[in-house]
């Protein structure tokens, strides 16, 4: 793979442009993942596992094909299976690999509050450098502006039929808004404070005790400690 291709263009939880980001050489990657071919052997699964050296704890079944059950922190790739009867009347045993989806547009790397845990490379590939959370996948060309996973299905105007693909997912509202406008308006209204208070400091300078206020101050006290006029007057004294 060229050099090239491996430009990091985004990062997660940082707003630092990546220095020298080149268009890669060879164009943008893409999986292709034909599952009318698919038998379910599961060794996309396990190779994923063996690769990047990860672990599940041993599950339970359920009466399902499915192990473990889904994407965790310590299973990155999964295969989902369901069972449909078709208006014929026939079984169809549909199959799925779940993943991380490669995202135009990552939510996971926009949500992710790990500085340089998930990057963005120029190529397309969305990359998990670091563990400890949930592999996220959001998969939707109009949802997250398209992604380099593409899916060859039996029925491909019905996605959900294979284990609950999303047909119409979208990024998070909350995560747009506190990642994408609500950030730098805070940042900005920070800044303007510590400005405001900064030119009081200098107009105003600061906030002084004169012997009258303590005078005053020690007085309230001993009023609110239930001393006489007298005892007061005479300690002044």
């Amino acid at each position: 793979m060229a050099l090239q291709s491996l430009d990091i263009k985004r990062v997660s939880a940082t707003t630092t442009p990546s220095p020298g980001v080149r268009e890669p050489a060879t164009g943008t990657v893409a999986k292709l993942i034909d599952v009318t071919k698919c038998i379910g052997c599961k060794a996309c699964q396990t190779a994923c596992m063996e690769w990047n050296e990860l672990r599940d704890e041993i599950g339970f079944n359920t009466g399902v094909y499915d192990n473990p059950h889904d994407l965790t922190e310590h299973s990155w790739t999964v295969m989902r299976f369901s069972e449909r009867e078709n208006p014929d009347g026939n079984l169809e045993w549909l199959i799925r690999k779940d993943g991380c989806m490669h995202c135009e547009d990552p939510g996971c790397l926009k949500a992710c509050p790990s500085p340089g845990a998930i990057v963005q490379y120029t190529n397309g590939i969305v990359d998990l450098k670091e563990r400890g959370f949930q592999n996220a996948g959001l998969y939707d060309p109009p949802g997250v502006s398209g992604t380099h996973v593409m899916y060859v299905l039996h029925h491909a105007d019905q996605p959900s039929l294979y284990h609950g693909l999303p047909e119409n997912p979208r990024i998070s509202p909350m995560v747009r808004l506190w990642k994408g406008a609500a950030k730098p308006i805070a940042l900005g209204i920070m800044a303007l404070t510590a400005l405001a208070g900064f030119f009081h400091y200098t107009r105003v300078g600061p906030n002084e005790v004169t012997d009258e206020d303590e005078a005053a101050a020690r007085d309230e006290a001993r009023r609110m400690r239930g001393e006489s006029p007298e005892e007061r007057s005479d300690e002044i004294r």
